[in-house]
């Protein structure tokens, strides 16, 4: 990064107040990555979603009565 010149406490204050609203809207994005990134890792979510859950429930189901017909 190139060095920047100054020419009066104003202009440093003004950068000081842009680095600092920078950083605030970094740390909001690092929390919305890890909070999306913990949304991504729920059981439901990693299963296909409720309906995916239902769906897998309702096959074993079924499949444990046939199994137990036949034996």
């Amino acid at each position: 990064m190139a060095k920047q010149v100054f020419t009066s406490f104003d202009e440093i204050d003004q950068r000081l107040a842009i680095l600092k609203l920078q950083r605030e809207i970094d740390k909001e994005q690092l929390r919305l990555h890890v909070n999306r990134t913990k949304a991504n890792f729920y059981p439901t979510n990693l299963l296909g979603g409720v309906s995916g859950i239902a769906q897998k429930l309702i096959i074993s189901f079924v499949a444990n009565k046939i199994l137990k017909r036949f034996s």
